[in-house]
């Protein structure tokens, strides 16, 4: 299955459930700054169990795979469970939306764009930002830090500092947004 028609079928299943989501991660960094390959698609989700327990009876159980219990146990601790296109081994990992004021004024930020043709709604840039800051600080991940640099590159003259800046402060990404900043003035 190509990423269009993985995109269509999972959005298509979380819209029919009434599941709320926002596109995170490599498939934003797409939309926002330099590109790079992934079979990795991200989805934050503001969902009830039941919610996903619908949304996953639409995906047709020969294509993909998941567990329903760990599904609702991700749904309960606000944590993460993944679904598998079985046909091309693409992961979807669907996040629970965390409780805090961050996440929920990232998710009330986020904005329709269009992902290989099929349209959804995903993180801005700058919560992209914030986000992967955030990713690297609990992982030490340079790809993330890198990412980061591809948005202020392609971006710069767009971005609300003040609103990323606010943030940084207040999660405590003061040295990976350093970081990020020392990558992007490379060139």
């Amino acid at each position: 299955m190509n990423p269009e028609e993985i995109f269509r079928q999972i959005t298509a299943a979380l819209n029919q459930a009434g599941v709320r989501y926002m596109l995170t991660d490599s498939f934003a960094s797409n939309l926002y700054g330099t590109g790079r390959a992934t079979q990795d698609i991200d989805l934050v989700i503001s969902a009830t169990s039941d919610q996903i327990r619908v949304a996953l009876g639409y995906l047709p159980p020969t294509d993909f795979y998941y567990n329903l219990q760990e599904a609702a146990q991700a749904a309960r601790l606000k944590s993460m469970f993944n679904i598998l296109d079985m046909k091309s081994g693409w992961k979807i990992d669907l996040i629970f939306l965390k409780p805090d004021a961050y996440h929920q004024e990232a998710f009330l930020r986020r904005v329709p764009a269009e992902v290989e043709g099929v349209p959804v709604i995903a993180s801005t840039a700058e919560d992209l930002i914030l986000a992967k800051l955030d990713w690297a600080r609990m992982g030490e991940s340079l790809r993330q830090i890198q990412d980061v640099a591809g948005v202020l590159k392609v971006r710069k003259s767009l971005l609300d500092f003040p609103y990323i800046e606010k943030w940084v402060q207040q999660l405590g990404l003061m040295a990976q947004w350093s970081q990020a900043g020392q990558f992007a003035d490379m060139d």
